[in-house]
């Protein structure tokens, strides 16, 4: 449920918008769509490489899909709680309204979504369990404290500089050979270094928000990295990224000689070309199309990455 009436914490009071969205308008956005693509590229890598190498499982593969979703939207949820408790959004924010710091959902309200959304991935998850047994039980569990610590906790790791690490590792290595196993039963190298072309192309994405944000997260006490070491290192870091991912179907290719086609992604080094100098110059709100540019990215890569392994 919405609430109509300001929220308080930590003595800061919450700059409500004059008119809330509707119910679901809500909801949706704090589910924060556009961010989902990070859950659905490594699922569809790893879906792409298992049906590449004859083990496609598709019932596997679709609740793969949907529990990557739910725990990334459980993440979401539980960040717009915890950064609005610690008052870490601010009049100042630079980027998309959070939801519980409008006071358009209540803390209660936004605690009790987190858990009914987290009943339905423990649902998906025990079939995921079933197929591929502790291994994947012990991946969801990890993905979901990840989730819930990366902003909440007495020592969120998020606010220690600690997200890019995570981010390059559950959206990358995690969420591909995850999705694999649970289909072939099995993991190789292979996929392990494939799934950190997701991980760094999401990593460039956290890169842009933090960035976006530096100045706010500075007064609040978030040190992200780019915080820590300023806007050259975030310039370094958005591009090293892109570039190390496009690399990589190359290495794979020259590693262990198969699914050639794949190289094609490394294309997608040039599609990022007009976001490098963005990052590189661009401060504020005006890097709001660049974090999305850099979303579309991850999906273009992924797409291309997936048809060229199957063909």
């Amino acid at each position: 449920m919405t609430g109509a009436e300001p929220l308080t914490s930590g003595g800061r009071v919450p700059n409500p918008e004059p008119r809330a969205p509707s119910t679901a308008s809500v909801w949706v956005q704090a589910a924060r769509p556009k961010t989902l693509w990070a859950s659905v590229a490594p699922v569809v890598v790893g879906t792409a490489m298992a049906y590449g190498d004859g083990g496609f499982h598709w019932p596997s593969a679709a609740v793969a899909l949907t529990c990557a979703l739910l725990i990334q939207i459980v993440a979401n949820f539980a960040n717009d709680l915890f950064d609005f408790e610690k008052g870490a959004d601010t009049e100042r924010r630079q980027g998309p309204v959070r939801v519980t710091h409008a006071g358009w959902v209540t803390p209660v309200a936004m605690r009790r979504a987190t858990l009914g959304v987290m009943v339905f991935l423990v649902l998906g998850g025990l079939y995921l369990v079933w197929r591929g047994g502790w291994p994947i039980a012990l991946i969801g569990i990890f993905s979901v404290i990840a989730g819930l610590l990366y902003t909440g906790g007495p020592y969120p790791l998020g606010y220690m500089g600690l997200g890019d690490v995570l981010v390059l590792i559950f959206f990358g290595p995690v969420a591909v050979a995850g999705t694999y196993y649970v289909q072939t039963l099995s993991v190789s190298a292979a996929v392990l270094v494939a799934g950190l072309a997701p991980g760094f192309l999401s990593v460039a994405i956290l890169t842009v928000n933090n960035l976006r944000d530096m100045e706010e997260d500075g007064t609040t006490g978030k040190k992200t990295l780019v915080v820590r070491f300023g806007r050259g290192f975030a310039c370094v870091e958005y591009v090293l990224a892109i570039v190390l991912a496009c690399f990589l179907p190359l290495a794979i290719y020259l590693a262990w000689g198969q699914h050639g086609y794949s190289v094609a992604a490394a294309a997608v080094v040039f599609l990022a070309i007009p976001a490098f100098r963005k990052v590189c110059t661009d401060t504020g709100p005006a890097l709001n199309p660049v974090l999305a540019s850099t979303a579309q990215l991850l999906l273009v890569y992924s797409v291309i990455f997936s048809v060229g392994w199957i063909i």
